[in-house]
C-alpha cells in the first residue's frame, strides 16, 4: 500500500504553521520554513511510530496477521 500525505504550510507573522492534512496531531510552529519541514516529517514518524507501539500493546499477544 502507498500512502501520500499532504503537509500544509502557512506563514503568520514570523512563524510557519505546518500540519498533515491526514494525520491528527502531526503539526508544527517554526521560523523557517526548512525547519518546518523537518520538524513536520520528524512529527509524522514519530506519531506513526507510537502509533503502531500502541496497537501492538493493545493485542496483549493475540495472534495476528500483519502486512505491509
Amino acid at each position: 500500500m502507498h500512502t501520500t500525505l499532504s503537509a500544509v504550510y502557512q506563514q503568520r507573522g514570523d512563524w510557519y504553521i505546518g500540519y498533515v492534512e491526514e494525520l491528527p496531531g502531526a503539526n508544527v510552529q517554526e521560523h523557517i520554513l526548512e525547519q518546518a519541514r523537518e520538524s513536520l516529517k520528524e512529527a509524522v514518524t514519530l506519531i506513526i511510530e507510537s502509533n503502531r507501539t500502541l496497537g501492538r500493546e493493545e493485542l496483549h499477544g493475540e495472534p495476528v496477521l500483519r502486512e505491509e
